[in-house]
């Protein structure tokens, strides 16, 4: 019977510890999984917040109409400078980083925004935050033409 305990001690001396390395390996390699996951996932959170603050933006833009010219002439003519102040007001408002740039004919508006967002696991290797662009445009035109009812 010693003889026995003692031909299993040694067995189980010279494996000692290869559990703990396989689990080690186990744990880091869900850890990194789980990091893609969280981390992935505000990602795309940012990216559809950008987006989505973008095409506000541009929609505010284009509801800005030339008052004046509505008045007297009864014409619905957008207001193309006042379009861009209205779609950077938007971005300034929200408190969002971006650009607001005009077409070189005048009859689109284009809209950029970047943000960031928190990292939880990335951030345990030195990435903070993660910057995400959104963008939208818009044709700035009014008037329905060809035929129809």
């Amino acid at each position: 019977m010693n003889r026995l305990f003692r031909r299993l001690q040694r067995r189980i001396g010279e494996e000692s510890g290869s559990v703990t390395v396989f689990l080690v390996i186990v744990v880091v390699g869900i850890l990194i999984l789980a990091g893609l996951v969280v981390d992935g996932g505000a990602k795309l959170r940012a990216t559809q917040s950008a987006d989505a603050i973008a095409a506000e933006a541009a929609r505010t833009a284009g509801q800005v109409i030339n008052r004046p010219d509505a008045i007297a002439t009864g014409a619905v003519v957008v207001d193309r400078q006042g379009a861009a102040n209205a779609a950077q007001g938007y971005l300034a408002a929200n408190q969002v980083n971006g650009s607001v740039a005009l077409g070189e004919d005048g009859t689109t508006l284009e809209v950029r925004v970047t943000s960031s967002a928190p990292t939880v696991f990335l951030g345990l290797i030195g990435i903070p935050t993660l910057t995400a662009t959104g963008q939208a445009s818009i044709e700035l035109v009014h008037g329905v033409t060809g035929g129809g009812t």
